[in-house]
């Protein structure tokens, strides 16, 4: 149910339909923000659903653009949660970002680093020396994401050191964050103010950016899993689903995090995943097939969509209001093509409850 390029047609039959996803993918690289977990407790169903997967024989890895903790405090919150987890099964976009600069620079290069714990074990890691101000003699600066208590004066050093003409790299850019309150301000808030106060260079100076959607978070991905079938498992489009599309990969989009129903509808192709479900239960059953319905719509699990005019109309009905949805999905994407569907959405997913 989604395009595997911009002028492909929707696939509406996948490999993993009909069966469940953990026997067709070896590997799930699963975001963990509004996927596995939302402001530090566990999204419903998620234990549950991961342990019955990796029964099943499909391992996990977790992949965030999160950068404020390291690989060891991530594993013991899961396991916390009750979702068993080794450090070795968590990549965070500091240990992208901390291998971007070291093939660039030498080791014991200093660098300025802009963020949390996460990112400063990176870049030790990586055999380069983090630094706190731009008056330490720094070669490189990297932002990554401090969490809500970063001070601002963080963020001067980072602008000072940028204005001297300093390599500048991003552990990722999303410009939000879910937590348990809301949505809050993310890395890429920050890196906007270091890009506002240093417009007035010429040419303006632009980050390196290692986190998803980009390849260099994939390739770190790959490196640390070994991963010969991945499904990309995530709840956002414009940082998960595209990053899985871009590293030419399978993903699963799962209700429980940013994207919402409208959202997807209008999805553009990079941005349209491979499996829609509502939570991450999907992992585990059979898959539904979303078949033509031989006038022009799509089916699946008993409703039927199609576009009417300027409008998406639903018919029909089932026990799963996700299989209309995904009826939906084929059909505004059907109508779309390469672009994104304009046509009106509210009505039929009005009639989901979504």
């Amino acid at each position: 149910m989604t395009t595997a390029g911009s002028h492909r047609p929707i696939r509406t039959r996948p490999e993993g339909c009909g069966s469940p996803l953990s026997g067709v993918y070896d590997t799930a690289l699963l975001d963990l923000d509004g996927v596995v977990y939302a402001g530090g407790e566990a999204v419903e169903h998620a234990v549950g659903a991961l342990a019955a997967a990796r029964e099943a024989g499909m391992r996990s890895a977790y992949v965030t653009n999160n950068a404020a903790r390291t690989p060891v405090t991530v594993a013991e919150h899961l396991t916390r949660l009750g979702v068993p987890a080794d450090p070795e099964e968590v990549v965070t976009s500091a240990q992208a970002v901390a291998r971007m600069i070291a093939e660039e620079l030498p080791p014991g290069a200093r660098v300025l680093c802009v963020g949390a714990e996460g990112l400063v074990v990176a870049l030790r890691e990586r055999g380069l020396e983090p630094v706190e101000s731009a008056d330490d003699d720094p070669v490189a600066v990297v932002q990554g994401y401090g969490g809500p208590e970063m001070p601002w004066g963080r963020l001067a050093e980072a602008a000072i050191a940028v204005g001297r003409g300093l390599p500048w790299f991003a552990s990722n850019t999303d410009l939000t964050i879910p937590s348990g309150r809301g949505i809050a301000p993310g890395n890429g808030a920050a890196v906007e103010v270091v890009r506002i106060a240093t417009r007035w260079m010429r040419p303006a100076p632009e980050p390196r950016v290692a986190g998803k959607p980009l390849p260099p978070m994939h390739r770190e991905t790959i490196l640390r899993t070994g991963a010969r079938r991945p499904l990309v498992v995530g709840d956002r489009l414009d940082t998960d689903i595209e990053g899985a599309h871009a590293g030419g990969v399978d993903s699963l989009l799962v209700l429980t995090g940013v994207t919402d129903a409208a959202q997807l509808l209008r999805a553009r192709p990079e941005h349209r995943p491979t499996y829609v479900a509502a939570d991450l239960r999907a992992l585990h059953r059979p898959q539904p097939e979303v078949a033509g319905d031989g006038d022009g719509g799509f089916a699946c699990g008993g409703w039927t969509a199609s576009v009417r005019g300027a409008a998406l109309v639903l018919a029909g009905g089932g026990p799963d209001p996700v299989d209309g949805l995904r009826a939906l999905c084929a059909a505004a994407w059907t109508e779309a093509g390469a672009g994104t569907c304009r046509a009106e959405t509210d009505r039929a997913l009005s009639a989901l409850g979504l």
